[in-house]
């Protein structure tokens, strides 16, 4: 093999290990990467994501959006340091607890909370795995707590992400609740409330039956978390691995990976459009059986009243 040179660091990866070369100059002595960063997720904590601009950031510290490009030479770097600046690292705390599915678990609270913290976090695009160093320290966590299993690497890692996404997904759903109640003045439990009169208003037993039983059992004003649910199964599922591999269980592939051919995408694509245009002429039926049954009652109650007037 020949020696490859490694790449060199993005900008904004180097400015988060603290390896960048600094400028040569800046507009004051005051003025610093850390305090971009501080100003920016200050603004974003207070004012949402949409409101972070080059701009908006330099007149928060009373400069011109010129004597930022000294330091941070680009928007996408600023975002970059700013989730690194928010995620901060993991709770130690998450050591005290005994087990890998404890502390999973617990590292997967930690991060729930971080996402309630700072919920513009969760509007950043996911653009590969994390390099920076907090956030490689979470991950890090993850794959120590699974480090006393004979999980091999991949499936540690395999884990470690699983729980990492049941986090966000909580966290989306969790903070646009919170976005909700503080935009409409509404506790959160209004909001699930405003939110299951709503189902209860446009879904029917005729057009989505298993979601109308959903509504009529009160799951959308239930006080089970869903979220704890489906990320405890995942992990019973995962010990249920470990349990078998411990009785010598035949080993996971973890090279079955999903392997998309552009055509057959294309194809799938033609699919369900085709499956779209079916749906619609299905919901164009129900309702002109709809109309038809209400115009049937419609017509009996007549005859009736017809009758009764005789």
């Amino acid at each position: 093999m020949t020696d490859i040179e490694p790449p060199e660091l993005p900008r904004g990866i180097a400015l988060a290990w603290g390896v960048a070369a600094n400028p040569q100059r800046g507009p004051k002595r005051e003025m610093s990467v850390e305090k971009i960063v501080d100003a920016a997720v200050e603004l974003a904590d207070a004012e949402g994501i949409g409101a972070v601009s080059m701009a908006a950031v330099a007149a928060r510290l009373g400069f011109t959006p010129m004597s930022l490009y000294r330091y941070v030479t680009a928007k996408d770097d600023l975002l970059l340091l700013m989730q690194e600046e928010a995620t901060g690292l993991p709770p130690e705390s998450h050591l005290e607890v005994d087990g890998w599915r404890g502390r999973l678990l617990a590292l997967y609270e930690e991060q729930i909370i971080l996402y309630l913290r700072h919920p513009w976090m969760l509007s950043l695009p996911i653009t590969g795995s994390p390099i920076t160093p907090n956030s490689s320290a979470w991950l890090d966590a993850g794959l120590a707590a699974l480090e006393g299993t004979p999980l091999t690497a991949e499936e540690r890692l395999a884990v470690a992400l699983a729980v990492t996404g049941h986090a966000r997904w909580c966290g989306i759903v969790q903070a646009g609740y919170t976005e909700q109640s503080r935009g409409s003045g509404l506790t959160p439990d209004e909001v699930a409330v405003r939110e299951a009169a709503l189902f209860d208003r446009v879904i029917t037993a005729e057009e989505f039956p298993a979601l109308r039983r959903a509504i009529e059992d009160d799951v959308f004003l239930s006080a089970a978390d869903p979220f704890r649910f489906a990320v405890e199964r995942t992990l019973d599922g995962v010990a249920a691995y470990i349990a078998g591999l411990d009785r010598g269980a035949e080993r996971a592939d973890p090279t079955e990976w999903i392997d998309l051919d552009p055509a057959e995408v294309a194809g799938d694509r033609r699919l369900r459009e085709a499956q779209k245009v079916v749906r619609e002429a299905e919901k164009a039926l129900r309702a002109a059986r709809k109309a038809e049954r209400q115009a049937l009652r419609e017509a009996r109650d007549r005859v009736a009243r017809a009758k009764k007037s005789v």
